[in-house]
């Protein structure tokens, strides 16, 4: 395959519904930040986008086969990684979750771990497939694959990038042929597990269970649990349609809204623009969903139809978990937006995820 053949086939349009809501995320850095300590953010936005354009171009110019086919051993690694950050991992706030490297440089391995595990799922259910059904086994392995790097975030604790794997796994049962009986079979036990898991007290500590229940009465404790969604409520109604202009949020530059720049900063841009700012990025939001879905669609085989879909997968449950997480409706996790949150484990991610998507559409059309 010629490069001239690759980049002729390459998603325009995606990359600029991309690009614009870069540009967007820069901006908002920028407003949400103004009059804080955190001022200055948004040039590191800009150098982590770039970085991230980069890698994107890089990973598209590598035949997906090829990283999916190292798939297992980059699982291993990943595993290994997650091991050091228990051993000699850097802890903040009482979480530890990254390794301190070289440079003053941040490592956080369970935000690459994402993009490993939909690889490695992708080639697991692409070696199953021509079955006519999932066995029990099959299934329990590729529970097994999600959940051990799974348990191992969740340990940091950090049980928002854990709940980001979970729509891998769903991806890959559904695309890999799961029967509805048995896939109702597992949401039953789902449910079991959970009211187990929370009625022991032994894998939720009582600040997560907290942070999972006060979205739904954040007045019962208005400065502790409660906090965090009763400004981000008062935010994004303050807004109204237009917003009060960027720069103007009083919630936001008032240092009451709660981190403006990461997980929050849909609030902080409801504030600022409004409901017609916040309809705006959704929209763009969406239009992204849709060129994701359509790739996958045209994908010349599984594996890559898996990638794309993996891909999407995680995309949209950030989005959604996030975005309810602001207006009340959804539990605080600590989920970022994506391509609109500060962070470079984060933005490095979503552009190496979006160069294995080019990846396989450069590819649609290769023997």
């Amino acid at each position: 395959m010629t490069r001239f053949s690759s980049y002729r086939d390459f998603d325009l349009t995606l990359f600029v519904f991309v690009l614009l809501m870069s540009i967007v995320s820069v901006f908002e850095i920028y407003s949400a930040t103004l009059h804080t300590k955190f001022h200055g953010f948004h040039t590191k936005q800009l150098e982590y986008l770039a970085a991230g354009i980069a890698l994107m171009f890089l990973i598209s110019m590598i035949d997906y086969h090829k990283l999916i086919g190292i798939a297992y051993w980059a699982y291993g690694i990943s595993l290994a990684s997650l091991i050091a950050v228990k051993l000699v991992g850097k802890k903040v706030l009482g979480a530890r979750r990254w390794i301190a490297l070289p440079g003053g440089i941040h490592f956080q391995p369970s935000e690459w771990v994402k993009l490993v595990l939909i690889a490695a799922v992708a080639r697991y259910f692409w070696g199953l497939c021509g079955k006519d059904d999932l066995t029990w086994t099959d299934i329990a392995k590729a529970f097994a694959m999600v959940g051990i790097p799974m348990l191992l975030v969740l340990s940091q604790p950090d049980l928002g990038t854990a709940l980001t794997y979970s729509p891998i796994l769903i991806i890959g049962l559904f695309l890999g042929g799961i029967s509805w009986k048995k896939a109702a079979i597992l949401v039953l036990t789902f449910l079991v597990l959970i009211v187990g898991v929370w009625k022991s007290g032994k894998v939720l500590k009582p600040y997560q269970k907290a942070r999972l229940t006060s979205f739904q009465h954040p007045e019962d404790d208005p400065k502790g649990s409660g906090y965090q969604v009763r400004q981000s409520l008062i935010a994004v109604g303050s807004g109204g349609i237009w917003g009060k202009g960027a720069t103007k949020g009083t919630q936001t530059q008032g240092d009451f809204l709660p981190i403006p720049y990461t997980d929050f900063i849909f609030a902080a841009l409801c504030e600022e623009h409004g409901f017609v700012g916040a309809a705006l990025v959704l929209i763009l939001y969406f239009l992204i969903l849709v060129r994701l879905v359509q790739n996958a669609q045209t994908a010349k085989d599984p594996p890559g139809t898996l990638l794309v879909m993996g891909v999407a997968g995680v995309m949209l449950f950030q989005i959604a978990v996030n975005v309810g997480m602001v207006v009340g409706m959804m539990p605080v996790t600590g989920i970022p937006l994506p391509l609109l949150s500060y962070g470079g484990s984060s933005v490095l991610f979503t552009f190496l995820a979006l160069g294995m998507v080019m990846n396989v559409r450069m590819r649609r059309f290769v023997n």
